[in-house]
């Protein structure tokens, strides 16, 4: 799962608290028909469940499952395993001039 769906997991797994369709709109920069057939679709694989809100039984939270959070994992293991190949080659002292670098690069990025 890449791109908004994944940042839909990563924006729940953040969160203190289960998220709203419209709060997962604006957490992942979509808008709220986009974010609902995201949610619509981790439901139907088991990433999310959908629970009624106790302070408004109008309302929906939606809540990362254990599944989700399992996807998460292996996704980050995945990204970590690809990043260690990637810089296998690499000397400490090209590592270091490598993540300053990085750094410099994501801090100029527009926001």
């Amino acid at each position: 799962m890449l791109g908004a769906a994944h940042r839909m997991l990563v924006a729940l797994a953040r969160s203190d608290a289960p998220m709203s369709v419209g709060e997962i709109a604006a957490a992942i920069g979509v808008d709220q028909p986009r974010a609902s057939r995201l949610v619509q679709g981790a439901v139907e694989i088991g990433h999310v469940r959908r629970e009624a809100d106790p302070d408004d039984a109008r309302r929906t939270s939606i809540v990362l499952t254990d599944a989700g959070r399992a996807h998460l994992e292996e996704a980050r293991s995945m990204r970590r395993g690809s990043i260690e190949t990637a810089l296998a080659g690499f000397s400490d002292e090209e590592r270091t001039q490598f993540a300053a670098l990085l750094r410099r690069f994501v801090d100029a990025w527009p926001a």
